[in-house]
């Protein structure tokens, strides 16, 4: 027995250049000028990058000694979070002047879903106009989106009208669209997997469709299903207003390389006191201990130990985090140290999906 997909009507709303953008709108100097989010200094990482810096091909965690050399003029400026948290609880409030379903992923981007709405909208695109232009009324900042049938074609389609554009895919496109896609510009598919793809021949979402489902799940594991299911436009995951969180934590890059565990155990009990306070405010706890250790020479490893109970308690974190530092010898000297917990108590078990297929109503109003 199959089960009929409903068709929903998502929308994915994502800021333009965010941060990078926030910051030209507070200072207008800085208003068509190349501009860089993030620290200056040898060891700086870019967090964000205006339109003006892309165009010299500065993008988000470049080292900021490359995006200096792609572009001598860059501004560098210092990352403000507390205003762009400001900004965008501005335009979480708009979103939820139409829907209660707005699922946030990140500061600057959103899901909406509109099917039905607090203003009794028909069409999801001028509800997504509406929103842009408002977004723009009270910020003075652009915003992009896609509409479409559900998550994954939305996510998509937002960004290719960008910036300030928007796109929609409605349900009689959907299967063409997916078709003619470019593998890269698939949500889910890395670099890594996409250069794997590319190998089998698997250039374009028509290519991937002749795979069967078999071939699919042993070539790529679990994410074989995935990628079977969204090239044929079934993604069932609903917009979730209140995103269960699945891990929690802090890290640090230090301004020079260290060597010494007894150092890094100094810095790791003050990343523990980040996380302990964190779990307090959000009042969780986590059975999974992962610890990161990135090197001078970029490379990145990674120690988990997961233990039969939930902790949150900094002493317990720090006693987990030294066992696994001292699990083997730190081969070089190190540049960034992280604590994170994973395997959280707000996670609910899945419950096996069924077989899924998908119904297309050719006359919905988009």
């Amino acid at each position: 027995m199959h089960d009929e997909i409903p068709i929903r009507k998502i929308i994915h709303v994502d800021m333009d250049a965010f941060f990078a953008s926030v910051e030209q709108l507070d200072n207008p100097d800085l208003h068509g000028k190349p501009v860089a989010v993030g620290g200056s200094s040898d060891r700086g990482v870019v967090s964000a990058a205006s339109y003006e810096a892309r165009k010299f091909g500065v993008r988000s965690a470049m080292s900021s000694v490359v995006a200096r050399k792609l572009c001598p003029d860059l501004i560098f400026v210092k990352s403000n979070f507390e205003r762009y948290k400001e900004v965008s609880q501005k335009i979480r409030k708009i979103f939820l002047e139409y829907t209660d379903k707005v699922e946030p992923l990140s500061l600057d981007e959103a899901y909406l879903d509109v099917t039905e709405n607090k203003k009794g909208y028909p069409s999801a695109s001028l509800i997504a106009k509406e929103i842009r232009q408002k977004i723009f009324e009270q910020t003075g900042l652009t915003a992009s989106a896609g509409i479409s049938i559900n998550k994954f074609i939305a996510k998509v389609a937002s960004d290719i009208n960008k910036p300030n554009g928007q796109k929609t895919i409605g349900p009689e496109e959907v299967l063409d669209f997916l078709e003619n896609l470019d593998i890269r510009k698939f949500y889910g598919v890395g670099k890594v997997t996409q250069e794997k793809m590319y190998n089998l021949g698997i250039f374009t979402g028509k290519d991937l469709k002749n795979k069967s489902l078999e071939y699919l799940t042993e070539t790529f594991g679990k994410s074989g299903a995935y990628y079977y299911y969204v090239v044929r436009g079934i993604h069932k995951s609903e917009v979730k207003p209140n995103r269960i969180r699945k891990s929690l934590g802090a890290e640090r890059t230090f301004f020079e390389n260290i060597s010494s565990e007894i150092f890094m155990l100094e810095r790791l009990q003050n990343i523990a006191d980040e996380i302990e306070r964190r779990l307090k405010k959000s009042k969780v706890a986590g059975k999974t201990i992962t610890l990161k250790i990135k090197y001078s020479d970029f490379t990145l490893q990674t120690r988990s130990k997961t233990l039969p109970y939930f902790i949150s308690d900094k002493a317990l974190i720090l006693e987990i985090v030294k066992e696994l530092l001292f699990q083997e010898k730190v081969s070089n000297s190190v540049r960034l140290l992280g604590i994170s917990l994973s395997n959280l108590n707000t996670e609910k078990k899945k419950t096996a999906s069924k077989k899924e297929t998908v119904s297309v109503q050719l006359s919905f109003d988009f």
